[in-house]
């Protein structure tokens, strides 16, 4: 294999459709780059995660309904922390990025610092009602009351450590995500749950208890990095009115982050309140958790690109931001096409890493794909709202989108009986509606959109592909799942690859893939010594 500097060639390539003016080259390296630290990152939180959740639903076993309620509940966690952190993770982000565009960061210890304290008074303010009404809670979503206090000490921590790696994603620095987060956060969550089930007992509210715990850690490498990444900038006041700007900033972003998280789980939450502790939640919170795994390249990318929305858009740049929305968005549905056609294509073999029976997911989980493929299509374009302070449209997006997926879901599960096909079909439907209107916004407010020409030859290696999938799933079908999981993605992925470099690339990056090839094949031969 070649050098991650090698792969950066892939956006320096001589592209007849790349621009060539040298802060573009750069940008692209740096979101390359960041965009591979975090694939790294992401990868090892999607197995850590896959791994915590077939951990409990093997442990509680399916007809517990144990693993529905501890995904209600460690989601209510991160929900409710995504709204009390008010915004600011993002408001970290963007000025940080100006300020360091300016050519001033000294400044973003300063502005970082103003940040954790409004997210820390909101969370610690509304996880004491959480606290104090956590038997009320645990009633409504029929989990236990302990479980509920177990969140509310862990909303604390998750808005304040996504602040301090805000601050670190507007310094274009990826690896304390990676290290705090995808990493940190999602192991530290297996290790502390199996000790904790050692040492006190394997309940549902232990378990949520390890989850906070998880964030504890989390924080604190988040809090060591930064402050050890910004030791050498020189000391710079924040400006005049800051926090009252960052206020205003984040007061949309809130409840927009709170229903941006809700999004995913409303129609859960509606599901376990008409079902209660219904296997049937389980297997519906096992589908979502797979869906939500097709968004792994749209966060590593988005992540990595928000600071440059803050900062070329600031600065007024648009055409260069266009070509940089356009490219990432084709990278982005290029690297996700593989797994939404393993899922689509094999869905009972990878509900079956869940445990037996959890095969009866297997439409629910297809119909929320279609949701999620939608979201991904259209790239990073709620990140460029945020970015460009239109965070008062974000929550109107998200407001209309959440009301939508709430009233579909107690429509088709509370009075047609739907069940958890209802709630898919809930989700899904919203989620297409939420990304359809966020980029006509982009597009109204910024002037610019995710596709090209180059966008329709991703249709070939998917059709060579689909064909290749079907075809090994056809004989590899059966009992032994792991295999055929293994095989139908394994030999359809290899397809989607080489049909990609020969007819999915555009002319430069097809010259670059050989190159890097080149290059890995010299260094094999090369004699040693």
């Amino acid at each position: 294999m070649g050098t991650p500097e090698d792969a950066l060639e892939l956006a320096t390539s001589e592209d007849a459709a790349l621009p060539r003016h040298a802060d573009e080259v750069r940008d692209r390296k740096t979101i390359l780059a960041g965009t591979g630290q975090n694939i790294v990152g992401l990868g090892v939180f999607v197995l850590a995660s896959f791994g915590m959740n077939i951990l409990i639903a093997r442990t509680f076993g399916k007809g517990s309904g144990a693993f529905g309620q501890i995904t209600l509940i460690t989601q209510l966690a991160f929900v409710v922390g995504a709204a009390t952190r008010f915004g600011m993770d993002m408001a970290a982000v963007r000025r940080v990025a100006i300020d360091s565009g300016k050519g001033e960061p000294g400044r973003a210890r300063a502005v970082v610092r103003i940040a954790i304290g409004i997210a820390g008074a909101v969370s610690i303010a509304v996880a004491a009602i959480v606290f104090l009404a956590a038997g009320s809670i645990g009633d409504l979503l029929n989990v236990p009351s302990a479980s509920v206090r177990a969140a509310a000490f862990g909303l604390i921590f998750v808005a304040i450590a996504q602040v301090y790696l805000g601050g670190s994603r507007g310094l274009k620095i990826m690896r304390h995500t990676l290290y705090a987060y995808w990493i940190g956060q999602s192991i530290g969550w297996i290790l502390i749950t199996l000790a904790m089930w050692a040492l006190i007992g394997e309940t549902v509210a232990v378990t949520a208890w390890a989850y906070s715990l998880s964030w504890v850690v989390a924080t604190i490498v988040a809090f060591v990095s930064w402050r050890r990444v910004t030791a050498p900038f020189p000391h710079m006041p924040a400006e005049a009115g800051e926090a009252t700007a960052l206020a205003k900033y984040g007061a949309p972003r809130a409840p927009a982050a709170l229903l941006s998280q809700a999004l995913f789980y409303t129609d859960l939450a509606v599901l376990s309140h008409y079902l209660g502790d219904s296997p049937e939640v389980s297997v519906y919170a096992a589908a979502i958790r797979i869906a939500q795994s097709l968004v792994l390249f749209l966060t590593a990318v988005s992540y990595m690109f928000s600071p440059f929305v803050a900062d070329l858009h600031e600065r007024g740049e648009r055409d260069r931001l266009n070509d940089l929305f356009k490219q990432i968005t084709r990278w982005t549905l290029a690297g996700t096409i593989p797994l939404l056609l393993l899922f689509m294509i094999a869905p009972a073999s990878v509900l079956a890493l869940f445990g037996e029976s959890y095969d009866a997911g297997t439409s629910w989980l297809r119909v929320l794909l279609i949701g999620q493929a939608v979201n991904v299509s259209v790239g990073a374009a709620g990140f460029i709202l945020i970015m460009v302070k239109r965070t008062g449209w974000d929550l109107t997006v998200y407001g209309l989108s959440f009301l939508l997926d709430l009233a579909l879901a107690i429509t088709l599960i509370g009075t047609l009986d739907m069940g958890a096909m209802g709630a898919a079909i809930a989700q899904a439907s919203a989620l297409i509606v939420s990304n359809a209107l966020r980029l006509y916004l982009v597009w109204r407010f910024v002037r610019i959109q995710p596709y090209d020409r180059y966008y329709a030859r991703l249709l070939i290696p998917t059709a060579v592909a689909t064909v290749v999938m079907l075809a090994v799933h056809a004989v590899t079908d059966g009992p032994h799942w792991a295999f055929d999981l293994v095989a139908t993605g394994a030999i359809g992925g290899a397809a989607y690859y080489v049909t990609l470099v020969f007819f999915g690339l555009t002319p430069g990056e097809k010259a670059s893939v050989f190159k890097l090839v080149g290059k890995a094949r010299g260094r094999r031969g090369a004699p040693v010594g």
